[in-house]
């Protein structure tokens, strides 16, 4: 009878340690240090994980940075029956893992459950739409893709000493890639004669870079009274002088090469301060015309701008400078023409 009084004890004491031993094993898996296990030759392609519930696992505080698994195959393991659903792995420390030679090629990972799911075909549509009405304004345009059209004058202005008035314009239809433009250029004499030399060109226009833009077209000089065929270039120089450079192929053969530079100065939000340099140059001979071989003329003009109305417009003052080059002079002197003049000038420029 003592026997079965102290065994009673010892017995519900050993039931009590087996029943708390999964919690016991459950908390030390949560600070075990995993840092010197090698799985690098673990096979675990047949390990069968259906019934493993790791829903209350708290592997947060397990260190995983010394672990080598670049040979462990899991290629066959099944983990269909497993539950990780409350696994806590936030604070798990897999540095040092190596997994570069596991093979996945047989895991299949169902993810349509997932919130969102797989988008349907049309989840947005080619015009940005989502199927909602554009309403009272109409689809939306790119602006680069919408045919716009402009107009610049960068020279209307008058010369008091050779008496003339100077003009510079351009107009132009189409996109940001593909334009028509229409240039004339020259002078008008306000005396007697009201002679006009103009030189005008109908083009095509197209950007070449971020900074260059080419044209190509035809071209028709008054002065000569001559067409051509016009190709040349317009753009932006680096610490931003606008250039230009345009040539001219006439019916004769004559080869004509206009070069141009101009950079604005601002002074201030409104003030500007541009100076403006040009220079004519010919393939060949022509006294008819007064033209010479080579570079012909030089032409300068520094002008003061002021700007108004949303900068559209820019009545201005300046002095502009002419001068010929080479043998043009010399033809000049023959014809009792001037070789070089100055002048203050006058005018507007405006764009639109």
């Amino acid at each position: 009878m003592k026997m079965y009084k102290v065994g009673l004890p010892f017995i519900g004491i050993s039931s009590l340690l087996l029943l708390l031993s999964p919690v016991a094993n459950a908390a030390e898996m949560s600070n075990m240090d995993h840092g010197n296990m090698d799985m690098s030759n673990m096979d675990m392609s047949n390990m069968d994980h259906s019934g493993m519930d790791m829903s209350d696992m708290d592997m947060s505080n397990m260190d995983h940075s010394g672990m080598d698994m670049s040979n462990m195959d899991m290629s066959n393991m099944d983990h269909s029956g497993m539950d990780m659903s409350d696994m806590d792995m936030s604070s798990m420390d897999h540095s040092g893992m190596d997994m570069s030679g596991m093979d996945h090629s047989s895991m299949n990972m169902d993810m349509s459950g997932m919130q969102g799911g797989e988008a349907p075909p049309n989840a947005r549509s080619p015009d940005y739409s989502n199927g909602v009405d554009y309403g009272q304004y109409g689809k939306p345009v790119m602006m680069g893709s919408l045919p716009l059209w402009g107009v610049s004058v960068e020279t209307l202005g008058y010369q008091f000493e050779n008496d003339q008035i100077d003009f510079e314009a351009e107009g132009w239809y189409g996109t940001d890639s593909n334009r028509v433009t229409l240039r004339s250029e020259g002078s008008a004499q306000t005396n007697d004669d009201k002679e006009i030399d103009s030189l005008s060109s109908l083009a095509y226009w197209k950007p070449l870079g971020i900074f260059w833009n080419g044209e190509a077209g035809i071209a028709y000089n008054t002065e000569n009274d001559k067409s051509a065929i016009m190709a040349g270039i317009a753009g932006t120089a680096p610490y931003f002088v606008e250039t230009d450079a345009r040539a001219y192929l006439y019916t004769d053969g004559q080869v004509q090469l206009d070069l141009g530079a101009a950079y604005e100065w601002r002074l201030d939000q409104r003030w500007v301060v541009r100076p403006e340099l040009e220079l004519t140059a010919f393939s060949k001979d022509d006294t008819d015309n007064g033209i010479t071989k080579g570079f012909n003329e030089f032409e300068a003009e520094v002008r003061l701008a002021y700007e108004t109305f949303s900068r559209q417009l820019a009545p201005y003052v300046g002095f502009s400078y002419e001068s010929a080059l080479g043998d043009a002079r010399d033809l000049r002197r023959q014809e009792d023409e001037d070789v070089d003049s100055n002048s203050l000038t006058a005018g507007v420029m405006f764009w639109f």
